[in-house]
């Protein structure tokens, strides 16, 4: 099932009586299903953080559409459209954005909580993310108390507590070692698998982008290139870097 179609979408920066203006992106097209893991890709400044933000609802598109649920979301109010991020839009950054005066349990279930969600619900709500997600013993401490994958797991906890209908990851390895950054990419498979969740990830990381089952290549903000990945993950990962040599990203 069809989950998002984006429709020649750009985004222009800048003002148009003196002429100054920036491009970030061009005309995008493409679709999400229902349950894939998806990964974007480029150099820096080729449009992906653009892109990202358009599609959680951060910033609107100069030209273009992209539905979800049946509405236009581009044509939405700024109070539809908080509405829209807190019920179908789901946010794991590379920072993790967790509040430091917060347990990682109050952190969790925040969206809940801004919702009006009763008690209740929450606690099993969380209990049960927690205990699937690794967490259960360290949900009543800060998050400097616990180390960077467990804030990890506990922003991936917020992340699907609203059962969202797509999960948007920002660059989610940038700041964990490798050790860590592959828990979170089993982590973001088991996500993807077990809780049917549909997440489109952002990153430069050829590694992370070989967990994806698709990968949208952009340069100069247009879609260059599309990888599928098949029965074998190192033609995927070689493919990957094959493409991310002739885009002159970073290859890590």
């Amino acid at each position: 099932m069809q989950i998002l179609k984006v429709e020649n979408i750009s985004k222009i920066y800048g003002d148009k009586k003196n002429a100054r203006q920036y491009r970030a992106i061009k005309s995008i097209s493409f679709e999400v299903k229902e349950g894939e893991f998806i990964g974007v890709m480029g150099a820096s400044g080729s449009g992906k953080t653009t892109l990202l933000n358009i599609l959680g609802s951060i910033d609107k598109p100069t030209n273009g559409r992209f539905m979800m649920g049946g509405k236009d979301i581009a044509t939405l109010s700024k109070k539809q459209l908080a509405k829209h991020r807190m019920e179908n839009i789901g946010f794991i950054f590379q920072n993790y954005n967790l509040l430091e005066t917060m347990t990682l349990k109050e952190n969790i279930i925040l969206p809940l909580a801004l919702r009006g969600t009763g008690v209740r619900e929450m606690e099993e709500k969380v209990f049960s993310l927690a205990k699937d997600l690794g967490i259960i013993e360290v949900l009543e401490k800060y998050p400097y108390e616990v180390s960077g994958g467990e804030q990890q797991r506990a922003a991936a906890c917020r992340a699907l507590i609203t059962n969202p209908k797509m999960i948007l990851a920002d660059e989610p390895t940038g700041n964990l070692d490798s050790k860590s950054g592959k828990e979170l990419l089993d982590l973001l498979t088991y996500i993807n698998k077990e809780y049917k969740a549909t997440i489109l990830m952002v990153t430069h990381d050829v590694f992370a982008a070989s967990y994806c089952q698709k990968i949208l290549f952009i340069r100069d903000g247009e879609i260059y290139n599309e990888l599928h990945a098949g029965e074998n993950k190192k033609q995927f990962f070689d493919a990957i870097i094959d493409v991310m040599s002739v885009l002159g990203g970073e290859v890590r």
